[in-house]
């Protein structure tokens, strides 16, 4: 217990970073993902080949190498980002095609006759938007929404790679210098206990928007 209560203080601070990974990647990630889901559905085809193509790249390849990319590639083209601003610039750009694509479905799933209810209503293409097709998105789109929000606590442990101290490392950290394993089983417990707080949240947002059926 005295060895816990050591190491307790260094790995509660990487699972500080770890949530600020974890929320503004969201904060970032959800109306980018859905800016790029409606571009999707988008007339002007040109606009939707890019869109396409990005998601098809972010979707593509490994989170990891999206990250490796923008600390260690990038700054041959001269574009730097710190440590910090590239993680969450991979992660919102990856985060937002796999939200992107759940927005296009949940969009699809709209029948056509809620917006032609809207024209005749005389709502303008974003007020049926904001105010008809979004309400109704949201609960559509929520369990897979709720799965990719799940996956982001985990993934985020993938900014070691380019040093950010996040809980991960700090387990690693603290395992090597002291030849155990309690370190990361106390990880794996921080981890639970923050998948749990996000599915109890997840929960009571679905059954926020369960009064629509």
């Amino acid at each position: 217990m005295h060895y816990i209560l050591e190491i307790l203080p260094s790995l509660l601070s990487g699972a500080i970073m770890t949530l600020k990974i974890f929320i503004w990647t969201l904060i970032g990630s959800l109306p980018l993902g859905l800016v790029v889901g409606l571009g999707l559905m988008s007339n002007f085809k040109p606009l939707q080949w890019l869109l396409h193509f990005y998601v098809w790249l972010m979707r593509g390849t490994p989170l990891l190498l999206q990250l490796i990319f923008v600390f260690y590639g990038l700054p041959l083209i001269e574009i730097v980002f710190p440590r910090y601003y590239a993680a969450l610039f991979a992660f919102i750009l990856n985060y937002a095609a796999y939200f992107a694509e759940i927005f296009r479905g949940g969009l699809q799933s709209i029948d056509n006759g809620q917006y032609e209810s809207a024209r005749v209503l005389r709502l303008s293409y974003w007020q049926t938007i904001r105010k008809i097709v979004i309400p109704q998105v949201i609960k559509i789109v929520l369990p897979s929404v709720g799965n990719e929000v799940i996956n982001l606590v985990k993934d985020s442990s993938l900014v070691y790679v380019i040093g950010l101290g996040d809980l991960l490392r700090a387990g690693n950290v603290a395992t090597a210098r002291d030849v155990t394993l309690v370190p990361l089983v106390l990880v794996g417990v921080i981890y639970l206990a923050l998948t749990a707080v996000t599915t109890f949240v997840l929960g009571r947002v679905e059954k926020h928007y369960s009064y629509w059926k």
